[in-house]
């Protein structure tokens, strides 16, 4: 969730460009594909969702360790956020 003064598009889809081109390149990583809301009603809750897809448990862990996440997290997506939430999920794909 961003904070108020930075919850506007432009900055929305310059997160979300910068989330793909950033993220995309780690190690271990599958696939990142980010959400923007889809109307005001989702838009009240949330202004990105970002989801990374790993090859295994163990590359989540060290992607969350990574310097090039920790600077995209730390220095580019905390500044402009109210609140961050992330949880990890184990997906079986059929």
């Amino acid at each position: 969730k961003l904070a108020p003064d930075q919850a506007t598009d432009p900055t929305r889809l310059a997160l979300a460009r910068e989330a793909l081109e950033t993220l995309r390149p780690l190690p271990g990583v599958l696939s990142v594909t980010v959400g923007l809301p889809a109307d005001a009603e989702a838009a009240k809750a949330w202004d990105l969702c970002v989801n990374v897809r790993f090859a295994s448990l163990e590359a989540a862990d060290a992607y969350r360790a990574h310097p090039v996440h920790r600077r995209f997290v730390d220095e580019v997506v905390a500044p402009k956020s109210a609140a961050r939430k992330g949880w990890t999920f184990e997906v079986e794909t059929r």
